[in-house]
């Protein structure tokens, strides 16, 4: 039977002040024509519906001609409370700044990843994508990643990008907080960390292994 993943976006398009931020899009593009081409089905919501905003700091280089066709594909996308989850083997949450806003603290999106780990599904996300679980806690109110192996967008990525004053919590130090057992390679270098079902990578540069890892999971 073919798999199915289920990408989540953030429809956040903006920081407070007004910059404008979104989608990072290779951390969804590349992971997109990964588990496609491995004939694995992936189908596409945001937090709100619509029209997914795009970080321009993540178009610079051709970007939105290189991965037109999902650029095209989230022209519209349906709500995230408008899919069934429990059709999907697997849920994927790219990064862009716009998640640590609308992922975090999201009492339906902790819902669905934590019905995810209880029916032992792969979680798979990438650099501020992870800033779905802070707020993300089990039955007995305790945090979906204590003691888990993770990683996400480092705290020394955030002040070499110069957004630390910009977003609500450091990705990094809000995981820690949680219990998380965090690991980082070098800055802005690929970098991957699998804990049973979780699939965590750090940054923009960790798209492609992110994708590998978590199509290899779903072909086992």
């Amino acid at each position: 039977m073919t798999k199915k993943v289920l990408f989540v976006l953030t429809s956040t398009s903006q920081f407070p002040d007004g910059t404008q931020t979104g989608l990072w899009l290779e951390e969804a593009s590349v992971p997109y024509q990964v588990l496609t081409e491995a004939d694995i089905d992936v189908d596409v919501v945001s937090i709100e519906g619509g029209e997914v905003p795009i970080d321009d700091n993540s178009t610079q280089n051709n970007e939105l001609e290189t991965y037109k066709q999902f650029v095209d594909l989230i022209q519209d996308v349906p709500a995230l409370d408008l899919v069934n989850t429990a059709e999907y083997d697997a849920i994927y949450l790219p990064g862009g700044h716009g998640t640590v806003f609308d992922f975090a603290n999201n009492p339906q999106l902790s819902d669905i990843l934590l019905s995810f780990k209880e029916d032992s599904k792969f979680i798979a996300s990438v650099c501020h994508g992870p800033s779905a679980f802070v707020g993300a806690k089990d039955k007995q109110g305790n945090s979906l990643i204590n003691n888990m192996t993770m990683t996400s967008f480092t705290d020394e990525e955030e002040r070499q990008m110069g957004f630390e004053e910009q977003v609500p919590f450091l990705t990094q130090t809000a995981l820690e907080d949680l219990g998380a057992n965090f690991k980082a390679a070098e800055a802005f270098s690929s970098h991957v960390e699998t804990d049973g079902q979780l699939i965590t990578g750090q940054n923009p540069q960790s798209s492609q292994a992110v994708g590998e890892a978590l199509r290899d999971a779903l072909l086992k």
